[in-house]
């Protein structure tokens, strides 16, 4: 396969896991439904919370299996059977009424989430297999800003079907079109070719192995010394939990936000109506968040990347806490779904690095279960102390913590040690051989 037939194949299979995701990202659309919930059929802030927090839970959950699913049969098959349970969940959720509530907690929570796992744990590790690793970034959050930007679109889609056709009309509409969207983009998507190797991949320094007095040369390693680490490996490293805690922390503060915002807006605006603007305004940061972290990251590394976002978020909880305007609010909301989108980016492309592409999508499906507990925490916390006190203050207040501490990790977290020569030789860089030989 000629570079240049490989290197559109690569860029094909990138768009292609960036439109399934613009369809997948209808869990941040949740806000909007949410709302109308309470105002249509009388819920509360917690029970609207709940459908949320289970696909939350769900999406993450999933992220593992159909991590190792797409690792093991490719993720064209795994991303159209997410397509069929994102658009099926959507449909099953269009048979609730005011009276009979769970077709949504089903359809929504368990079904659309497993559906969102589905998908979104084949999109980014089939495109950044294409791409050499200096380029895990930028792939990355281009693949994944689809999920951020979705809300752009959807939105303003979802508050036009609420108003024309109602909740379980919304619900139809958006199940089929998905369905259509995600198993169609779904076929183009293909892993490399066993033995691939990227073009414009940076050769590593040669190793030498030295065993019994002689220097012998040995294979040298992807991404200058790291391995491959299988997720059974992976877990049983400091990095691993250091990852999981920082990504749990950070996504308690951006889902919090994310999945309340236009509450959150009826709640500190005093009457002030902004519907889905604000949560659009909200994605548009959320995906150039995105982007932008996985350039810098591929620059100055990811761990230097999230301390700065981690401060940010930190701070931008605070002035949440005093945005009661419009002009104050959208320009927060924004920056909160930029460091949000950030993560999201940061941490894929993160996992890669410290453990390498070929267990990707297991790997990553691990770390991502802390995005789906911090979700799940963040969102029905928000809901219960909001129920309790009108106010999002406390909420902010945790949040805030929890990006301190996630701040602090970053300053203890450093990549694996390099894949070493077999035991008993021991690995010396070709200098050092020499005068080892000599």
């Amino acid at each position: 396969m000629g570079q240049g037939v490989t290197l559109t194949r690569g860029w094909i299979v990138t768009l292609a896991g960036l439109g399934i995701n613009l369809a997948l990202g209808v869990l941040y659309a949740w806000s909007v439904i949410a709302k109308q919930l309470t105002a249509e059929w009388g819920w509360s802030a917690g029970q609207a919370s709940l459908p949320y927090a289970i696909a939350v839970g769900v999406f993450a959950l999933s992220m593992v299996f159909a991590g190792r699913a797409q690792d093991r049969f490719g993720p064209r098959l795994v991303a159209t059977i997410g397509g069929v349970f994102t658009g099926g969940g959507l449909l099953v959720a269009s048979l609730a009424t005011p009276e009979r509530t769970w077709p949504i907690v089903v359809g929504f929570g368990l079904f659309a989430g497993l559906g969102i796992g589905l998908g979104y744990a084949s999109a980014t590790p089939a495109a950044v297999k294409w791409f050499p690793p200096h380029r895990k970034g930028l792939i990355t959050g281009l693949v994944v800003a689809g999920f951020g930007l979705a809300s752009v679109y959807i939105a303003p889609l979802t508050s036009v079907l609420l108003a024309s056709a109602g909740i379980a009309g919304t619900f139809r509409v958006l199940g089929v079109a998905f369905v259509i969207a995600c198993v169609g983009l779904a076929q183009l998507l293909a892993n490399p070719p066993a033995g691939f190797v990227p073009a414009g991949t940076r050769a590593p320094a040669p190793r030498i192995a030295v065993a019994n007095g002689t220097a012998i040369e040995s294979e040298a390693p992807e991404d200058g010394g790291q391995r491959d680490f299988d997720w059974r490996e992976m877990v049983r490293t400091r990095q691993f939990a250091l990852l999981w805690l920082m990504y749990a922390f950070s996504a308690f503060a951006g889902l919090m936000i994310i999945g309340h915002m236009a509450k959150i807006a009826a709640v500190q605006l005093s009457g002030v109506e902004l519907g889905f603007v604000l949560v659009a305004v909200l994605a548009i940061g959320n995906a150039l968040g995105r982007v932008v972290a996985g350039i810098v990251s591929d620059r100055i590394g990811g761990i230097k990347t999230m301390l700065v976002v981690f401060v940010a978020q930190a701070a931008l909880m605070g002035a949440l806490a005093f945005s009661a305007t419009p002009l104050a609010l959208m320009p927060v909301a924004a920056a909160v779904g930029f460091c949000y989108g950030a993560n999201l980016s940061l941490f894929p492309s993160t996992t890669a690095g410290y453990f390498g592409t070929k267990h990707l999508g297991v790997n990553y499906g691990l770390v991502f279960t802390a995005w789906g507990v911090g979700g799940v925490f963040g969102s029905l916390t928000a809901g219960s102390i909001v129920d309790s006190t009108g106010t999002y203050a406390v909420a902010y207040g945790a949040a805030a913590v929890l990006c301190i501490v996630a701040a602090a990790l970053t300053l203890v977290t450093k990549p694996p040690a390099p894949r070493s020569a077999a035991a008993p030789a021991t690995e010396l860089r070709p200098a050092e051989a020499g005068a080892k030989a000599a």
